[in-house]
């Protein structure tokens, strides 16, 4: 095949389970050296997408072509291994040469899996999610399609990962519900919604945009098929002898205009506000709390060492930092699921808590899913007079009729973890600890629940690697460093991140970078650019600024629907080039003037 011919090219994709159907005559295509992102609600079919694509699932009717030879690497959302397979023999099913080795190792260092000898059958399900993920970004394939790649990760391997999928011209298809992630590394996002695709060239912010555009439009196209379906009612109503024949075009235009006409874009004017949750001026306080414990390897870990924090009524605190350093066992001794060393907790009496865990809740499979909520609580209270039903405040998560009618073995994952969130939620609880809320939501259902949290008038506690989750909800952080040390950081993830970059660099020794800068140039004799690197640092200048406004043109060209295939597959290939030009220009300019301004 020619090299302009896409690596992936959909058309007319239909696909059913039974009677219901999840995708209808879909249409698209990837070009090389495009980074597409997947959105969709939960039960839409994005995961189904993904198998059939893979060949792992079939379809009703449709064409699905691969530019030939191309080797495709898939991550699978709960990957399978053979638990008696070392970590590295795991990764290696393609075959071990030294160079494969060396970059496994890497790889799977920069995962935090370090015991390249460990039985799979030992790690845990998230441990296994990265392995998974390291064996397929070791195999270079041509086009990477990942299911969720972030789930399990912590905020380092998730910065990683965005620039190790940002570098280079790779092609990708994602399924993920992180923004950040998918604004940083998606140039293109697909849409499965009303069972088609819409196509936004452009990241995550521009689709945000743009779908609003296609949504208002929907309105105003809504709005015309009411004003018209009255008119064709009253026609309908006064001349019911006139449809023959001849007047069947208008019949049949008059039932595409009801089925217009009904459609319904949710909107969100219930606002959640219980203005009559009482919680009292004590919360808890956190009185000097150390725990530690030995790792599988017999190494002692330290959570907390002498730990106080009085925590303020209202408060909306968030929990960041890397896996292991004991985040879930701090909200699980606030629970008094897990006892400290020493130190306690001292909780509040009117306090009533709600946790939603990792874990999740195990449902009756047999059970219909209104049911599930029903045996909580017939209504919740929203204040001022105001109940919800359960039926009521589960279509506000967007559960359908149909949906809250059927048994909970019909709901897929993402689904249930958002059942087991209503559930939580319906006991109408005062303070809320959620740890790791937004694993398998869909992006729809995050906005919600965010909306949620911002109303709510209790006290909030997440524990969470989605940062953009992060930022709308909290106004506290605190940052779990490891080895017993906890800041406590008064505001968002981004600030925090803003915060960190403001900071003096830690040398190997400890010192400051400036402190060390000052000791290796005595009486204040400091490093100057050279004549060259002046010369350079211009260059450098007029270099990214051209760059900048190369890349602005490109992306306006790629937006703007008019470009033929072959140009539109041209200019795709030459945005990450150019973007990783503009990176390293930028890197080696900044290198330079921070010498300048020493």
């Amino acid at each position: 095949m020619a090299k302009d011919t896409p690596y992936l090219d959909v058309q007319r994709l239909t696909k059913s389970f039974g009677a219901l159907k999840l995708m209808e005559n879909l249409s698209f295509s990837i070009a090389e050296g495009q980074r597409v992102g997947l959105i969709a609600k939960n039960g839409t079919g994005k995961s189904t997408l993904l198998s059939i694509l893979t060949g792992k699932e079939g379809y009703d009717s449709g064409s699905i072509i691969y530019r030939r030879g191309i080797r495709i690497g898939m991550l699978e959302q709960t990957p399978v291994f053979n638990a008696e397979d070392s970590v590295l023999t795991a990764c290696m099913m393609l075959g071990a040469t030294e160079e494969r080795v060396l970059k496994a190792k890497q790889i799977l260092t920069k995962l935090k899996i370090r015991d390249m000898d460990q039985p799979m059958g030992q790690l845990s399900g998230g441990q296994q999610k990265r392995v998974a993920l390291a064996k397929v970004l070791i195999t270079e394939p041509d086009f990477l399609i990942l299911d969720e790649p972030t789930n399990h990760l912590d905020l380092e391997m998730i910065e990683w990962l965005e620039g190790f999928l940002s570098r280079g011209n790779k092609t990708l298809l994602m399924v993920t519900h992180d923004r950040f992630f998918l604004d940083r590394v998606c140039s293109l996002i697909l849409e499965l919604d009303d069972l088609t695709i819409y196509t936004y060239r452009g990241n995550y912010s521009y689709y945000l945009e743009k779908r609003q555009e296609r949504i208002d439009n929907r309105r105003a196209e809504i709005a015309r098929a009411n004003n018209l379906y009255r008119t064709e009612l009253e026609w309908m109503r006064r001349m019911p002898q006139a449809r023959g024949h001849k007047a069947k075009y208008r019949e049949d235009a008059f039932y595409e205009l009801e089925r217009i006409a009904k459609q319904r874009i949710e909107e969100r004017a219930i606002r959640l506000k219980s203005r009559n949750v009482y919680i009292g001026s004590k919360i808890f306080e956190c009185q000097y709390v150390s725990k530690a414990f030995t790792s599988s390897s017999s190494q002692p870990v330290t959570i907390l060492k002498d730990f106080y924090y009085n925590f303020s009524r209202f408060e909306k605190m968030g929990i960041v930092g890397n896996n292991g350093t004991g985040k879930s066992t701090f909200i699980k001794m606030l629970l008094g699921m897990v006892p400290p060393d020493s130190g306690r907790f001292d909780i509040g009496d009117t306090v009533r808590f709600g946790y939603f865990s990792q874990e999740g809740l195990m449902f009756d499979e047999q059970t219909k899913v209104i049911d599930v909520v029903k045996d909580i609580a017939e209504y919740i209270d929203m204040g001022g007079g105001k109940h919800l039903s359960a039926s009521q405040f589960l279509q506000y998560f967007l559960f359908t009729p149909e949906q809250q009618h059927g048994y909970v073995y019909k709901l897929s994952g993402g689904e249930r973890r958002k059942l087991y969130l209503c559930t939580v939620l319906m006991k109408n609880p005062n303070f809320l600890v959620l740890d790791e809320p937004t694993n398998d939501l869909d992006i729809v259902t995050l906005q919600i629940l965010e909306e949620y949290l911002q109303d709510f008038p209790g006290c909030v506690i997440v524990v969470s690697h989605d940062r953009y989750f992060m930022d709308k909800v909290v106004d506290h952080l605190l940052v779990f460093e490891g080895e017993g040390r906890i800041k406590d950081f008064p505001g968002n993830y981004t600030q925090y991140r803003r915060w960190l970059l403001l900071q003096p660099k830690q040398t190997a020794a400890g010192s400051t970078k400036a402190a060390t800068t000052k000791k290796d140039y005595h009486n204040d004799t400091r490093r100057r650019l050279s004549y060259k690197e002046r010369l350079e640092m211009q260059q450098l200048e007029k270099d990214i600024a051209a760059l900048e406004a190369e890349q602005k043109k490109l992306e306006e060209e790629l937006c703007s629907g008019t470009l033929s295939v072959e140009a539109l597959t041209e200019k795709s290939k030459r945005l990450p080039q150019l973007k990783e030009e503009l990176d390293e220009k930028s890197m080696k300019w900044l290198e330079l003037s921070e010498i300048e301004s020493k």
